[in-house]
């Protein structure tokens, strides 16, 4: 935010997270004319220089583009119409646009979306704040919920209609509704990712998910110049473990197929990420709405996350826009119902994708029969491809699929 604007003390959405989630959220809002603050605990430089997803969905693309953010993107971003699984050597392409009606998906870095949507508010001249500590959300059952935050060394406090969640698993959003009032389901994946930047070429021109008999590969790319890399390593692992030269090994291993070179080049950054899936429920609290992953962790696998924060970004405006509009409430009650039955099947997915490309420590010989018969039905059923295409794509439908009974919202007439 400009130093030389004045901090708002009221608005009406306040937004707490400035991911890509609250973000788009502001940036959809703003085009209806609807005020919103958002609140980034972090500085700008480590928020454009995180690095995270990269896969975009068809309706991901379409909301960025419904919010002016794609500039960028349209130059940039690489559409791909399918998507190869390795399986001990043998390879299967699900051809996704064949097998969904034409719909692809884009390979556009989160880190970008960021820099795009931050980029796009501070031209606006809009409120957006980083460095900006939420310290505590109150007054959710009134009719002017208040956030308290610091910012510039002073403790400061905003009043606003409703309060947008957005700020991740570790954010203080959900610990706003009383103690107990949100359940959590939680599952924790004996292994994890160690993912990498090189500064190389893609070495195919779509993304290659492996299993192997020592783990799990990926083959990504960020860029023409760029690939982004996985493996599989071990829970107790970390980075001193993983010196250059054991990680093209086991990539050239494990993403190997006859024929298909893997090439190298300078590692430009490492990091290990934990593989686990959550999800709260419900996702609101009288004007408090979850988002993103405040409300909801997938596994990496499948590339979910970040399109999960989308859509339920999709969800929250269209019903604040209902409700400034023309006085509708439905979409705000509705708006848990709405986002969890979603959310279960991503997680279904992501969980199927995880499980079958695996090595999983703690299952038998037995399970590892299973995993090869999944990865065999795959490979010779066309319905069985179509389902894992419609689901990597995206499922539009789901967006707008019948779920349990709304929360109520005590204070909105």
């Amino acid at each position: 935010m400009n130093n030389n604007q004045e901090i708002p003390v009221r608005t009406q959405v306040g937004i707490v997270g400035g991911g890509p989630a609250g973000l788009l959220l502001a940036q959809l809002l703003h085009r209806q004319g609807i005020e919103a603050v958002v609140f980034e605990s972090r500085p700008r430089a480590r928020v454009e220089a995180r690095q995270r997803a990269g896969l975009l969905e068809q309706g991901t693309v379409d909301l960025l583009r419904q919010a002016g953010a794609t500039d960028r993107l349209d130059h940039e971003g690489l559409i791909h119409d399918g998507v190869l699984l390795n399986y001990n050597g043998r390879r299967h392409r699900v051809a996704l646009a064949e097998l969904t009606g034409g719909a692809c998906i884009t390979i556009y870095a989160q880190t970008e979306v960021v820099k795009d949507l931050i980029a796009q508010r501070l031209e606006q001249e809009l409120p957006l704040l980083f460095e900006a500590e939420v310290t505590a959300i109150d007054s959710l059952d009134t009719g002017a919920p208040l956030i308290h935050y610091t910012h510039q060394g002073a403790a400061r406090t905003l009043a606003c209609d409703f309060v947008a969640g957005c700020d991740g698993f570790h954010g203080v959003a959900r610990q706003a509704a009383p103690a107990g009032f949100f359940k959590t389901y939680d599952k924790v994946y004996p292994y994890c990712w160690l993912g990498i930047i090189a500064e190389v070429p893609p070495s195919t021109d779509e993304l290659i998910y492996a299993f192997h008999e020592r783990g799990f590969a990926l083959h990504s790319m960020r860029s023409p110049t760029r690939s982004r890399l996985y493996v599989q390593c071990a829970v107790t692992d970390t980075l001193e473990d993983w010196p250059d030269a054991r990680i093209w090994e086991e990539l050239h291993l494990r993403l190997g197929t006859p024929g298909w070179t893997l090439h190298e080049g300078p590692i430009l950054e490492k990091t290990i990420t934990p593989m686990r899936s959550f999800v709260t429920e419900p996702m609101q609290y009288e004007r408090l709405f979850l988002a993103g992953d405040a409300a909801h962790i997938v596994p990496p696998t499948g590339g979910k996350g970040l399109n999960m924060a989308v859509a339920d970004t999709k969800t929250l405006f269209e019903a604040l826009r209902d409700w400034y509009q023309a006085g509708d409430a439905a979409g705000l009650r509705d708006y848990s119902a709405a986002c969890v039955r979603r959310v279960w099947r991503v997680q279904e997915f992501s969980n199927y994708m995880t499980e079958l490309l695996h090595l999983n420590p703690e299952k038998s010989a037995f399970d590892q029969h299973l995993q090869d018969s999944r990865f065999n039905l795959l490979t010779t059923s066309a319905a069985a491809s179509q389902v894992v295409a419609e689901n990597y794509v995206g499922l539009a439908a789901q967006r707008a699929a019948a779920a349990p009974q709304p929360q109520p919202i005590s204070h909105i007439v």
